[in-house]
């Protein structure tokens, strides 16, 4: 992708500015909108492809000098089907009445100085109901880290590309799956402490909040 489209797909994320926190300088805030490519492993399932998600939020100093933020909001692209459906299974995978689908939704927290985030991961399926998910009551919360520095592919107007991950998170077992919690507990091998991968490639864009209009 040229980097005129990536910023044209970033270009809507600005409709999620959030609002400032009172007493800052609009001049010096600037709010940012992230499109990433995430690749997934949670327990027993690996997804090298899950669908993109746009993050939004502000930053700059507050009123006293010290770093704020603000949050705007997550975009995800949708679910992603996983393979072998509950079963975890060829034939569980070509069934509808068996799929099975995860999708990360935010769990409400997020430190971009820091890279914590907070995420749950929505799980749906014919059989499964509304809600089931893990991290459902207690958000799973990843730490994520830079392998390596940004890279500023353009200046004016900016545009920056960047990795992180965490490969050392916990993941609970899922919650809220109704009969059926057991028995998908056991088809992604959760709660799992260990073997569990969030990463993904980036790229951002930002506007000082003087200049959004």
């Amino acid at each position: 992708m040229t980097p005129e489209a990536e910023l044209a797909a970033l270009e809507p994320g600005y409709a999620d500015c959030p609002a400032l926190p009172v007493g800052v300088d609009p001049a010096r805030w600037r709010c940012e909108v992230h499109l990433a490519s995430p690749r997934l492993r949670i327990g027993a399932v690996d997804l090298p492809a899950v669908r993109p998600i746009m993050m939004v939020h502000a930053e700059g100093p507050m009123a006293d000098g010290t770093p704020g933020q603000a949050w705007g909001a997550w975009r995800s692209g949708g679910p992603t089907a996983v393979p072998g459906g509950l079963t975890g299974t060829a034939a569980g995978g070509r069934s509808r009445l068996l799929g099975l689908t995860l999708e990360p939704v935010y769990g409400g927290r997020a430190d971009f100085y820091t890279g914590v985030l907070s995420l749950r991961f929505a799980l749906a399926g014919p059989v499964l109901p509304r809600g089931c998910a893990v991290g459902a009551s207690v958000p799973v919360e990843v730490h994520l880290k830079r392998p390596a520095p940004s890279v500023w592919v353009s200046r004016n107007p900016p545009l920056v590309h960047f990795s992180a991950y965490d490969d050392a998170f916990t993941a609970s077992a899922p919650e809220g799956c109704g009969p059926l919690s057991g028995l998908l507990a056991r088809r992604l091998g959760l709660p799992a402490t260990s073997g569990n991968v969030i990463s993904y490639e980036a790229s951002y864009t930002f506007r000082m909040y003087d200049r959004l209009n």
